[in-house]
């Protein structure tokens, strides 16, 4: 019998007004200079009007512009040929010329993930409030992390809140510290282990701060007074790049959730911040955390990174390390198995992996969980977030690749002590692309980076044809009874022993919510 899937009305177009200041580029020094110099040209009693008319058509848009164009003078004012004292209007129209506005969604608003929001007061009996991620896709294919709040109410309706304001990036917290082990451990890996790399770390205390580092470096390049070899050289950048790439920002607190845009900030995220997973991660001490997995994309190369919050006010981004840690859809178990970290991964691109590690940020080994077996899926399969615990077992929701590139939503169940042991996979997919989710970005395509549980109910929030996002509910117990018991491999089979219980149909884990 097939599942009853029930999907929302609600559906969340990209919006193209929603635009973000940004720093404008228009070439190399020389233009950045060529452009100061027609705007000092200018007499000044044409500064002020100018000043003026692009501050009336702008500031509507953007929260406190002038100081925006005054920072962003100060970013570019290197350029200038001279330093004589300019009027505060002056500098701000130079700083309005090297600014543009971003249109962060003008492509796309898909691939969501929905978690827990971390206020829970004030709602009625049965509901509750979530944090909604999307991958927002602009000019270029740019993608970024947005975010919505919503609400499932105790009928199990869903409810968008619609976005505030002015979009904001957050400031990035100066001089973060790093632990000199693991920085060094991460070097090694990197092939970045020479007697460079040993003089500077012997510079450099237990932890230490992003000056301290430069120092170290810098007092390197003084030390070879016929100038660092060209391997050295090479090796002083990479050790340079790595530590940006670890880094914090913050957001004020009083800007609303979805005013606060995660933008590609370091080399590696050049073309894109994609598919973050998030979860609510539940520590074996008592303290929870949000962990976000998501792909960097610099043009050329992908590399698995994290993100870290507690708040989804301030946010650390971390790399992550180790031989097992590379390509996508990597997933974070929301607690600890066997006292150790647990994720879900895709190194073939075809298959599902288990990896385990004592800490977060490395990951060195992997085995084999599940590979492609239904038509529907033989191309490749992977998660579509984090599991899901409930009394069954580890619930994952997941997709899989057939003809013609179609992606579907299915789902699988891991043993809940064992994750290593999948007990269950759906034989036939959850979603698939109907008539009217079929066009868009990329066709064919139904695909989520997280769900959520709700009295019962499978919530799935989705990306539809990589272009716009819907939200779909299925029961559990129809999830759970729908299950194919699998053989030791996790392919179906006759001879293996049935998998759902009564009691595992009746009920399930909680989700853990915020305090």
């Amino acid at each position: 019998m097939p599942i009853k899937v029930t999907r929302a009305a609600t559906i969340l177009q990209p919006d193209q007004t929603r635009v973000l200041l940004r720093p404008f580029i228009p070439g190399g020094p020389q233009r950045f200079a060529a452009i100061i110099a027609r705007v000092m040209a200018l007499p000044e009693d044409q500064v002020g009007p100018l000043l003026e008319g692009v501050s009336e058509e702008f500031s509507r848009r953007h929260d406190n512009i002038h100081a925006l164009f005054l920072e962003r003078f100060e970013e570019v004012r290197g350029h200038m040929s001279g330093d004589e004292e300019l009027s505060e209007q002056r500098r701000m129209l130079i700083g309005s010329f090297f600014l543009a506005e971003y249109s962060l969604e003008s492509a796309a608003l898909f691939n969501p993930s929905m978690v827990p929001h971390p206020d829970q007061t004030g709602l009625a009996e049965g509901a509750v409030r979530f944090v909604l991620s999307l991958r927002a896709t602009g000019e270029g294919h740019i993608s970024s992390i947005t975010f919505r709040t919503g609400i499932v109410h105790g009928d199990n309706s869903i409810e968008i809140l619609p976005p505030k304001g002015f979009l904001i990036e957050p400031r990035q917290i100066p001089n973060p510290v790093y632990k000199k082990e693991l920085f060094e451990r991460r070097l090694g890996e990197l092939g970045l282990g020479g007697e460079l790399t040993l003089r500077v770390m012997n510079r450099l205390p237990e932890s230490f701060t992003l000056t301290e580092l430069r120092v170290a470096l810098k007092a390197e390049r003084l030390n070879s007074p016929e100038g660092m070899k060209r391997d050295d050289q090479e090796a002083s950048h990479r050790i340079w790049a790595l530590a940006r790439s670890n880094y914090e920002v913050q957001f004020q607190p009083d800007q609303e959730l979805s005013q606060r845009i995660l933008f590609p900030s370091t080399p590696a995220q050049r073309n894109g911040i994609e598919d973050a997973r998030f979860c609510y991660f539940h520590d074996d001490d008592g303290t929870s955390l949000y962990y976000a997995t998501f792909t960097a994309y610099d043009g050329a190369r992908i590399v698995p990174e994290l993100l870290e919050t507690s708040d989804f006010v301030r946010f650390r981004f971390r790399t992550l390390n180790g031989p097992a840690s590379e390509n996508k859809g990597m997933a974070v178990f929301p607690k600890k198995i066997g006292g150790r970290y647990a994720m879900l991964s895709r190194q073939d691109d075809e298959s599902i992996y288990l990896m385990y590690s004592e800490n977060i940020h490395f990951w060195n080994e992997r085995q084999l969980l599940l590979k492609p077996v239904f038509p529907w899926e033989l191309i490749k399969i992977g998660n579509c977030g984090s599991p899901i615990e409930t009394d069954a077992g580890w619930l994952v929701v997941s997709h899989g690749v057939g003809p013609l590139r179609k992606y579907c939503i299915g789902a699988f169940l891991l043993n809940r002590d064992d994750p290593s042991k999948v007990i269950g996979r759906l034989r036939q997919p959850l979603l698939k692309p109907n008539p009217s989710e079929r066009e868009g970005y990329v066709p064919n395509v139904v695909y989520s980076c997280g769900a959520m549980l709700h009295q019962g109910q499978l919530v799935i929030p989705y990306g539809l044809a990589d272009h716009a996002t819907g939200f779909a509910t299925v029961s559990l117990a129809e999830v759970l009874a729908a299950m194919e018991p699998t053989k030791p491999c996790g392919t179906p089979g006759d001879d293996c022993p049935p998998i759902v219980s009564g009691a595992w149909v009746s009920s399930s884990a909680a989700p853990q919510l915020p305090a």
